[in-house]
């Protein structure tokens, strides 16, 4: 069995980190000898989770234009030209047999002097509409890994696979942590859950959505889990202590995941293409409300690749304020309804596509 070298370039927020490390894991069960190497952005939130999951990082100083006139943006052009030059001494270095990339900014500059340079690059796409950085390198990849259908719009047909997003593997198969999660959490088997999440730092519009609502749930009879992301934390821990319910569990992250998704029978997320992988696999009959707040709304993208479906219900955030408890209420109410998205999110899961990357990967591997 030969042993690479591979680069994994990109990140900056969860949903390209989760699917680079599992990526990772893949190849190094095939082979615990590939040698990997991590290539980021300063700052980032991959200088924390790449190094705790056991992998080497390099950072780059690039980083993106700010929506806002400011002096920052001034900086760009030469972190730009810094980061190109950090990366052709880190391909010089390395001599990777492949450089994934999995998106963001850092991936822009290794995988464009990697195809300087002819050295094979495999682009993963996590989102129904591509990122622009990943549609620029399109033309010059030797693959593109897609987790939906109808990708030829943005990227040349005969270079794309449809593989899926990797995934943890711990979210296949979630009923069967069901009796752990219920001890876990102190929740009562008897109640139905809502389980609500807005990501690592958290969701304004769902915090605040539950901050209104929440007792409607709880007097209604069911559990709530609530993770409340890092920022909103100490506002919302405030009023849970103030209700004070047992039914109500406050989190500010659940590193659990697979607990909490074998314990819910509704799950309220954002539309970010990890957490939509992740509720196909896990089989949950699910409420998305996309945030606005990303490029060019491709959290609503993927939202519709799952609503089109009848796999998934969408809440617009705009709307949240008065229609998601609402909404919430009747799905756990109507069994007939969150049985229908169950199976129909089940056909969209795809449990195999670390695997499959990986194998598109050692294609190219000299």
């Amino acid at each position: 069995m030969k042993n690479y070298k591979i680069i994994i370039s990109g990140g900056g927020t969860g949903g390209h980190i989760y699917p680079a490390i599992a990526i990772a894991d893949t190849l190094k069960a095939h082979n615990p000898q590939h040698e990997i190497l991590f290539v980021g952005a300063e700052g980032k939130m991959e200088t924390e989770k790449v190094p705790k999951a056991g992998y080497q990082l390099i950072t780059l100083p690039i980083r993106g234009l700010q929506r806002k006139l400011t002096p920052k943006n001034l900086l760009v052009p030469f972190k730009l030209l810094q980061s190109l030059w950090k990366s052709q001494k880190i391909l010089s270095d390395f001599q990777p047999d492949v450089v994934v990339g999995v998106g963001g900014y850092a991936s822009a500059a290794v995988l464009r002097m990697a195809q300087l340079q002819r050295i094979p690059v495999v682009i993963q796409e996590q989102n129904s509409y591509a990122g622009l950085t990943n549609k620029w390198l399109s033309a010059f990849a030797s693959k593109i890994c897609v987790a939906y259908p109808n990708m030829e719009k943005y990227f040349p047909a005969n270079k794309i696979t449809l593989t899926g997003n990797p995934v943890r593997s711990d979210i296949i198969h979630v009923r069967q942590y069901k009796n752990r999660g219920l001890e876990f959490f102190g929740l009562d088997e008897n109640r139905k859950t809502v389980f609500v999440f807005g990501g690592s730092l958290g969701a304004r519009t769902l915090n605040n959505c539950f901050k209104k609502d929440v007792e409607k749930l709880l007097q209604e009879g069911y559990q709530v889990i609530w993770q409340t992301g890092k920022i909103y934390y100490p506002e919302m821990r405030e009023f849970a202590e103030k209700l004070n319910d047992k039914h109500l569990v406050i989190k500010e992250f659940v590193y659990e995941m697979n607990l909490a998704y074998a314990v819910a029978d509704v799950v309220i997320s954002r539309a970010g293409a990890l957490s939509v992988s992740e509720l196909c696999l896990a089989e949950k009959a699910t409420i998305l409300v996309p945030s606005p707040n990303v490029t060019e709304d491709h959290q609503t993208k993927n939202a519709m690749a799952l609503v089109e479906q009848e796999a998934a219900l969408l809440v617009q955030d705009i709307e949240a304020s008065e229609k998601l408890i609402p909404t919430t209420l009747e799905l756990l109410k109507n069994t007939n309804l969150q049985q229908k998205l169950q199976q129909n999110i089940k056909v969209l899961a795809k449990p195999n596509a670390a695997e499959e990357i990986v194998q598109e990967i050692l294609k190219f591997c000299s």
